[in-house]
């Protein structure tokens, strides 16, 4: 069976465009990865001393990464939430403290909305990480910590599309997230009372981790 689909303006072998984008964002990745530095053991530390939330904060595709990275970081223990750049500084600012910890990510480190953030928190005195992919960045420069997180392309044909940069951030943050997870101690018990229900929850009473609820 042929993977080939065509339409009136062009033929595309799908199965290889799909091997293509893959293998890409894998690259990217990789690339990332062979770039780690003394500034992501910082990331850590803060990380792991922060007295109160891990705030994410962004707009566009950098915004949902962040909304999941929240989403990660609070199930294994590291108390977190997501802050939309624009809303922030439409009142939730409101909700950021100086024992807080601000993740800020933009891969330009020039995004406007994000930008606007970052008096408050002096002012506020809340500590910020930023995530680009420029440290000579507006956004990397105001940080206490800059993570670089480069990617030479992104994985679509007119390098255009967040693809590659947005997947690296995605695992970079992961690895934060995971990273200070296991200094912290956080275990398959405090996993468990974070996912009670579905097939999570499910499992660990079956393994004994959690009792019916």
């Amino acid at each position: 069976m042929t993977s080939t689909v065509s339409d009136k303006n062009q033929s595309v072998d799908v199965m290889q465009s799909i091997r293509q984008v893959i293998d890409s964002e894998i690259d990217a990745v990789r690339q990332v990865a062979g770039e780690i530095d003394d500034s992501f053991v910082r990331a850590v530390e803060m990380i792991v001393g922060c007295k109160g939330k891990v705030i994410f904060t962004g707009v566009g595709k950098s915004g949902h990464i962040g909304e999941k990275l929240a989403a990660t970081f609070a199930s294994v223990g590291i108390s977190s939430f997501f802050m939309h750049s624009t809303e922030a500084v439409h009142g939730d600012l409101g909700m950021v403290t100086a024992d807080d910890l601000v993740i800020a990510i933009s891969n330009s480190g020039e995004t406007a909305e994000t930008l606007r953030v970052i008096p408050v928190l002096k002012v506020k005195k809340t500590p910020m990480i930023s995530m680009t992919g420029n440290n000579e960045s507006t956004l990397a420069k105001a940080a206490d910590v800059a993570l670089e997180i480069h990617v030479d392309r992104e994985a679509d044909d007119f390098n255009l599309a967040p693809t590659n940069s947005t997947t690296a951030v995605l695992v970079v943050g992961d690895s934060l997230g995971l990273t200070a997870s296991r200094i912290i101690g956080f275990d398959d018990y405090g996993f468990g009372l974070n996912h009670p229900g579905g097939a999570l929850g499910r499992r660990l009473v079956e393994q004994g981790v959690l009792k019916e609820m």
